[in-house]
């Protein structure tokens, strides 16, 4: 289409160059088909825009991550991720994600999430908070790491239209039961060094829903406000985008 586009191009500029502008048939012909070429390059554009958008979670990922994440231990950290099954484990049993690939499909709505959050006029402006894109993808995109190798399928009995039948589902198996946010801490810090800011954020991303002692999560929330916003994008991601779908 290029190539066609530019002899159109150059025909019609050697035309107006060696005569007088005179619209004729022929000149008229020749624009309504640039249009089109253009138009069909126009078209072609979105359409490759719509494919990088629909890229599955864990392109997405992977290329998130990448791009943001350039610390010492990124890369071994990323190996790590790609030989278990974080990109196919759920992000729970029975509400949010509970189905494969749930869990970075979670771990991605969160970034979204947190990165529109630190966005917000109120955020910047008189909370004052603002992170550098790295922080902003290690605190998302590997909060949940605590998840990985914990779940196993298993099959249950299940009524479908009047008949029981066989049914896959999830059962939780920790078999390094270390917490939750704590257990994503420990994870990451074996391959990279969290600061401090990421580690009460990643460490307090459950918030008030957890079984942690309130008195500790106001205080991480006080003391370090990304592990605020961290929580806050965490359950948009849960209760709004994913919920029991």
């Amino acid at each position: 289409m290029l190539w066609c586009e530019n002899l159109l191009r150059a025909g019609i500029l050697k035309m107006h160059t060696d005569h007088p502008p005179v619209h004729t048939g022929k000149d008229l012909f020749l624009w309504i088909f640039l249009f089109i070429s253009g138009f069909f390059r126009f078209f072609h554009d979105i359409m490759r825009k719509t494919e990088d958008w629909e890229m599955d979670a864990k392109e997405r990922f992977v290329s998130l991550y990448k791009q943001y994440i350039k610390r010492e231990g990124s890369e071994r950290l990323l190996d790590y991720l790609l030989k278990s099954d974080f990109f196919t484990a759920p992000a729970s049993t029975r509400f949010h994600g509970a189905y494969a690939g749930g869990l970075v499909e979670h771990s991605l709505n969160v970034f979204d999430c947190l990165s529109d959050y630190l966005q917000r006029e109120r955020v910047k402006e008189v909370y004052q908070l603002s992170c550098d894109m790295e922080t902003v993808a290690i605190v998302a995109l590997l909060h949940d790491v605590c998840k990985i190798d914990c779940y196993k399928e298993s099959m249950r009995n299940q009524k479908i239209n009047g008949t029981w039948q066989q049914v896959p589902y999830y059962e939780f198996d920790d078999k390094m039961p270390y917490g939750h946010g704590e257990k994503s801490v420990y994870i990451i810090n074996g391959f990279l060094r969290l600061t401090r800011e990421e580690a009460f954020a990643i460490r307090y991303h459950m918030g008030f829903s957890g079984s942690e002692e309130t008195r500790n999560v106001g205080a991480a929330f006080e003391m370090y406000p990304l592990a605020f916003a961290l929580s806050t994008a965490d359950m948009e991601a849960t209760y709004f985008l994913e919920g029991k779908k």
